[in-house]
Formats: structure tokens, sequence, C-alpha cells
């Protein structure tokens, strides 16, 4: 994916900007934005479908966009598939507060794991672009680390106060863990890798108020 050579003023359709320098300014922002999410969701699907490699143009029509105003975004495809991480990484994290406003702790805990996993099983072609080796992507795990350990660490925390929670338990470990649970298995999807992750809420439970006498 290289740079796009449109002018100034004129978007990747050929549309000249108009309307004056504010309005205008202010249009063409918004539109690119919406371009900007357009793509970003396009990419995650095709990504889940066809794998990072999936052509451009497959992702812009997806997106009702042209292939230029994908390159003018993402000039270099590690640059789409870091925003596609980094969006979903986000999204995730964003979900735990508002399962811990809506639900009862062990409940929030299990409700978002189920989301983590969800999350892991379906971006296995992006899992295998960040292990790739490729430099453009070195600041990624400290990035899912840095958003993805507090959100878990405060529903742990919640679950663990409760006393439905054995104590002991990182947010790190867990992570890793359900991560490991969501490795391929022949013939099987994520419903599978649930499944393997409900187990392992239920062995959270094990112990739980042994755990908070002795604490």
């Amino acid at each position: 994916m290289t740079e796009n050579t449109a002018p100034a003023g004129v978007d990747s359709t050929g549309s000249a900007d108009a309307g004056g320098p504010g309005r205008g300014s202010r249009r063409l922002r918004a539109d690119a934005q919406r371009n900007i999410d357009s793509l970003l969701e396009a990419a995650k699907a095709v990504f889940g479908t066809s794998g990072v490699d999936a052509p451009a143009k497959e992702i812009a029509d997806l997106a009702g966009v042209g292939v230029g105003t994908l390159y003018r975004h993402f000039p270099q495809r590690s640059d789409l598939v870091k925003a596609v991480f980094q969006r979903e990484v986000d999204a995730c994290a964003d979900a735990a507060p508002a399962l811990s406003a809506a639900h009862e702790p062990v409940v929030a805990l299990a409700k978002w794991l189920h989301r983590y996993t969800e999350f892991i099983a379906t971006k296995r072609g992006l899992a295998a672009a960040l292990h790739s080796g490729d430099p453009a992507f070195d600041a990624l795990p400290g990035y899912f680390m840095q958003r993805l350990g507090p959100a878990l660490g405060s529903l742990l925390e919640a679950a663990t106060a409760s006393g439905e929670i054995r104590a002991g338990i990182s947010p790190k470990d867990l992570l890793y863990a359900v991560a490991n649970l969501c490795m391929p298995v022949t013939d099987e999807g994520v419903a599978y890798s649930q499944r393997m992750v409900a187990l392992l809420i239920d062995g959270l439970r094990y112990g739980a108020g042994t755990s908070q006498a002795r604490s």
C-alpha cells in the first residue's frame, strides 16, 4: 500500500472541498472520520474471513469507499492492521465499566471474559500478523496489556471482594489463560472456546470462601 497522491482540496473520489474554510474543513473532518470508521469495520470483517493479506479493493468495496481513500488513511498494510487491533482492544477494555455498572461483580466478570474470548478467537489472523516479527507491531503487545490489564483487574477486584471469586489471581495470568484456551482446535470454532472459558470461570469460584477467610 502506498501514499495517495490526490491534490490538496480534492478527496479520493475527485470531489473538491467547498463551503468556505471553516465549514469545509469541519465537513471534511467528519467525512474522513466516517471513512476511517467504515474502513476499520470492513477490515475487521475481511481480516476475519480472508486474512490480513486480503486485497485492498475487497476492504474498500465493503467499506463503500475508493481504494484511494484506503491508501490515504492507511498508507501501509501494517497501519491498517494496527488500527484494527487497537480499535478492538479499546472496545473490549471500554466494555468493562459498562458491564460492571449493569451486573453483579461475578456476572460482569464472566460476561467480560466471554467478550474477550470472542475477541481472541476471532482475531487469529491479526495475532499471526502481530507475531510476524514486523517491527511495525512491536508496541502492540504493550498496548494490549496496558488497556486490558486494568480493565480486567477492576472486574477481578470487585468479584473477589464479593466473595464469589478466589483471591490471588492476576489479570495478566487470566488474560493469558483465556488466550491459551482459544488456541485453534480442528473442526471447532469460537463456541468451543467459550465453553472452555466457562469451565475456567467455574474454576475461579472454587475455594472462594476459603481464600476470603484466610485474607
